[in-house]
């Protein structure tokens, strides 16, 4: 098998010298990954890999697909992951997480990337005391103007921080042996940068090597479809790929083209004042077939180190309380909210290479 996954890296465009470079982290994990997951990275196999390590996509039940609980906006340059006040952080965070398991939850997605605030410990901390299956992920946020890349994601090929991540994935994160459960990357809003379109050939590297799928923070389509392109170019398929607050594209054509090609298009920053926006947007996808590729979540939390209390926390309610009753009203079937709920997360996260066709 080692050899057929570094035969896999050099196939996906890494120059000879990056190859090389790569090879010490392949070797240092396979052996590991073979005798502890090995299971995990089949096409269809149906597995999913949380902080407390892999279960099967049909144990997920609901889903929360892009949540927050600790985010760290100090920057790449001077955040300090060991100055967190990580017990008060548990005391505001664990009621907001048991109440969203009384509401019906089971599975959440935590999607702060390294160098904002991603504290594996810390979600398996979370994780057993509320009784939540919480993944987290490996990758870098491009966005908000590049603030939170590690100097080294601007020096290092695509290749390169492909390894990087694909190393946490065979050893676990930061010396914790918690494995990432998905990649997640973010882009600017406009055409892709430089740096934003190598994380992109990053990403989809990784997930040549992981199997695990890409959230990335989108928004607009512009960089939607480049992205896209660029997975292609890789050979990946779109069914790989998560457009991440795509509710921020006003163009409801564009949302649909996506799904249409089997991209998952995440409808992620639910809120009390917006419930009827997303009723009469999933009308649309529901009267195309479209459901199928739809993720919901609210992207709320947001404990900020540094500020009293950690600042002004969002629960993770509003889409049980408000959203799916409200879905329930339109003449949606329990069967359709199930699918966009627990269906298609159960899909969306299972590891699993997806190629282009």
């Amino acid at each position: 098998m080692l050899a057929v996954e570094v035969w896999m890296m050099y196939a996906v465009g890494m120059e000879r010298r990056e190859f090389l470079k790569a090879g010490l982290a392949v070797a240092c994990g396979a052996a590991f990954a073979r005798a502890s997951v090995g299971d995990v990275v089949g096409v269809g196999e149906g597995r999913v890999m949380t902080v407390a390590g892999p279960m099967a996509a049909g144990e997920m039940g609901l889903a929360l697909t892009h949540e927050h609980v600790l985010v760290d906006f100090a920057g790449a340059e001077v955040s300090d992951p060991g100055s967190y006040d990580l017990d008060e952080a548990f005391a505001v965070v664990l009621p907001h997480l048991r109440r969203a398991r009384e509401l019906g939850c089971r599975t959440f997605m935590e999607c702060t990337p390294a160098y904002i605030g991603r504290s594996p410990r810390f979600l398996a901390r979370l994780a057993e005391a509320s009784g939540m299956r919480i993944l987290t992920n490996t990758g870098y946020y491009g966005a908000a103007g590049d603030k939170y890349l590690p100097p080294h994601a601007y020096r290092e090929s695509a290749s390169e921080l492909a390894a990087r991540w694909t190393l946490e994935w065979d050893q676990g994160i930061e010396g914790t042996g918690i494995r990432p459960g998905f990649i997640k990357i973010g882009v600017d809003s406009g055409p892709l940068s430089e740096v934003d379109r190598k994380l992109v050939h990053a990403a989809a590297r990784t997930h040549l090597r992981t199997g695990l799928t890409i959230m990335s923070h989108t928004g607009p389509r512009v960089p939607a479809f480049e992205q896209l392109a660029v997975l292609g170019e890789e050979g990946v398929s779109p069914a790989a790929w998560i457009w991440t607050h795509a509710q921020g594209e006003p163009d409801e054509e564009a949302l649909w083209r996506a799904a249409g090609m089997g991209a998952w298009v995440a409808l992620d920053g639910v809120d009390a004042g917006n419930v009827a926006e997303y009723v009469s947007r999933l009308r649309g996808f529901r009267e195309r077939g479209l459901l199928g590729r739809i993720l919901l979540s609210h992207d709320a939390g947001w404990y900020s180190p540094g500020e009293p209390g950690g600042g002004s926390f969002r629960p993770f309610d509003t889409l049980a309380t408000r959203l799916l009753p409200a879905l329930r009203d339109e003449g949606f079937a329990d069967a359709e909210i199930r699918q966009m709920t627990e269906i298609n997360p159960a899909h969306a996260f299972t590891i699993g290479v997806r190629r282009a066709t």
